[in-house]
């Protein structure tokens, strides 16, 4: 079982402040303790201003903690300075924002290879038929060569998805991932997800304030004043 193995993700007393030694400083995370195994998929729900997206940038190592510990696939990124974050993030982490964020001038296989190519300078045959397969599971195949303002939104964001995926990381974050699309599309787009996550064992973190999809995942996180509970709640 993947609970058995060592998680991809960890948090212990995790606590975030903003504005410390000012006038008003402001808590955000209040000691958050949470894992996520390979081929897990969880959805993280809460208010608006709950500490939903502070937790996703700190566990992109995009924001670094107050306090407490924060290990990315055995990796504690507390003790890695600018460099070394900008490693883990392009070697073991993916994301997909609510927007595509894709790059208007390259075409959708480009598009997917990015991490890659700057991670690498160019992609590898390898990596561009590894990238091929994900974009043909999405069922973007006939699309290699369009770029994005000639996808649907739907498209797009399947462009994104694999674009968070084609350098194997070993986690995703999502960040409202299905938010700018119509209800057939975003359900699409999740269901695609789900199946990925599964197939591929990276373990998967979506924020959504949508319940029917957090009800689909494999567990949901609920944050409220910057503490973690598992599920819905009332």
């Amino acid at each position: 079982m993947a609970a058995e193995l060592p998680p991809i993700v960890e948090t212990v007393d995790l606590r975030k402040s903003y504005g410390l030694g000012g006038p008003n400083p402001v808590d955000v995370l209040h000691g958050v303790d949470m894992t996520a195994h390979a081929g897990e998929f969880v959805a993280i729900i809460g208010q608006s201003g709950s500490g939903k997206s502070t937790l996703l940038n700190i566990l992109g190592a995009l924001d670094t903690p107050t306090s407490g510990k924060v290990a990315i696939d055995g990796v504690e990124i507390g003790g890695l300075d600018s460099d070394g974050l900008a490693d883990l993030r392009g070697a073991k982490i993916g994301f997909v924002f609510q927007f595509h964020h894709l790059l208007d001038e390259f075409d959708c296989l480009e598009n997917a290879l990015m991490p890659i190519t700057i991670r690498k300078g160019a992609p590898e045959r390898d990596d561009i038929e590894y990238a091929k397969m994900l974009l043909d599971r999405v069922g973007l195949t006939s699309q290699l060569r369009k770029r994005p303002a000639q996808m649907s939104g739907g498209q797009q964001q399947r462009n994104a998805i694999v674009r968070a995926l084609a350098h194997k990381p070993r986690l995703v974050l999502a960040d409202e991932p299905t938010g700018n699309l119509d209800s057939r599309s975003g359900a699409e787009v999740f269901a695609l997800m789900r199946e990925i996550a599964r197939e591929t064992r990276v373990a998967f973190l979506m924020v959504t304030h949508d319940d029917r999809l957090a009800r689909a995942a494999d567990r949901i996180l609920r944050i409220e004043d910057g503490r973690i509970h598992e599920g819905l709640g009332d």
